[in-house]
């Protein structure tokens, strides 16, 4: 008689895209957040696509968690179009943090659409690299944010916008974020990304390849109210798909010059104009980041042309939190492990803040 041990096929770790455990915290303090956030580019340049994915309250918990979620789709032509907050999504959005699983089985579908039918994004996508180890932002009394991200995200499909329905192919970025804060306490952040144009372009309706950018930079800077000394950012690179070089923190020099003109920033969700939204501090019109650690060194230096504010609430005030979604051209340069670093493309700059609590 023989004897066949029995092994478990279940992967290890969390099924994703975020773990089942419910986070520690603080009593009474501020619910736990999950976002999925989305950000592409069509070849061709014309087209923005911009999701957020978002629940508030842990998993597990006596109440289901307040799942929301929005769309901004921006059109060369037409502009931006936004949902509501109430924006159709699936029950399971794809996301490549489900993982681990083969990388092969990782495309898949990616749909959210505003209850009115535009904007809308039905498109498969695809991981084509590695993400960033995960990182973490520690503030206030006791409050946090952990995030992760991974540039080099292709897809093709359909994107609706101002009610015209195109095929589109997409390069961009994914992002998943958790944590426990309140907007006050958050203060704020800047956070980018650029992927680099493919070395042999192809037509803007073509389906993006399988490959990698050749080049990818992610920053990001949270700028807590409190303590002083809390602020946490980074600029990373990668190349091919793999990250090749992580500036921390201490690395880095921002510095932000002139505004982007008010005319060129829209106010979404589209209600918001309704309700007597205040005013929202002006947008940087240009953003430069010098990273430098050894003989490694990196300038970002990104123009804004257009902007969406997404008007957040704030729970533990009357000012909401707005959220800046900014487009423009971008240039990368420097040199990186002896290899130079230069390319120039349009890339998506978020310029968050504004919550106030008196």
């Amino acid at each position: 008689m023989t004897t066949r041990s029995v092994v478990d096929e279940r992967p290890l770790g969390p099924a994703g895209p975020f773990p089942g455990g419910v986070l520690g915290g603080l009593r009474g303090g501020p619910l736990e957040r999950q976002w999925l956030h989305y950000a592409f580019l069509s070849r061709g340049g014309d087209l923005a696509v911009i999701a957020n994915l978002s629940a508030l309250g842990a998993e597990g918990a006596d109440e289901p968690p307040h799942r929301r979620g929005i769309v901004l789709v921006h059109d060369q032509e037409a502009g931006w179009e936004a949902s509501q907050f109430n924006a159709r999504r699936q029950e399971v959005p794809w996301s490549s943090f489900r993982l681990p699983r083969p990388r092969e089985a990782d495309e898949g579908r990616f749909a959210v659409a505003a209850v009115a039918g535009s904007p809308a994004v039905d498109v498969r996508l695809r991981g084509t690299g590695r993400a960033c180890t995960s990182q973490c932002a520690a503030f206030g009394d006791g409050e946090f944010l952990r995030w992760q991200a991974e540039p080099g995200v292709v897809g093709s499909g359909v994107v609706t916008a101002h009610g015209r329905a195109r095929g589109v192919a997409l390069t961009g970025y994914h992002e998943r974020v958790r944590g426990r804060w309140s907007w006050p306490a958050l203060g704020g952040w800047v956070f980018g990304f650029v992927n680099a144009p493919p070395d042999t372009p192809g037509s803007p309706g073509e389906p993006a390849d399988a490959a990698p950018p050749p080049s990818a930079v992610v920053f990001t800077l949270v700028q807590p109210r409190s303590p002083g000394d809390a602020a946490n950012g980074s600029l990373m690179l990668w190349r091919d798909g793999r990250l090749w070089r992580h500036f921390p923190r201490r690395c880095l020099e921002m510095a932000v010059d002139g505004s982007l003109d008010r005319d060129a920033v829209v106010l979404v969700p589209p209600l918001a104009e309704l309700i007597g939204t205040p005013s929202g501090a002006t947008v940087p019109g240009r953003l430069v980041i010098s990273a430098r650690m050894g003989r490694d060194h990196l300038l970002v230096d990104f123009a804004g042309r257009t902007a969406a504010r997404i008007a957040n609430p704030c729970e533990r005030g009357m000012r909401p939190f707005s959220v800046h979604e900014t487009l423009g051209p971008c240039r990368v340069e420097g040199v990186v492990s002896g290899r130079p670093v230069t390319f120039e493309t349009q890339g998506v700059v978020e310029f968050a803040g504004g919550a106030d609590e008196h």
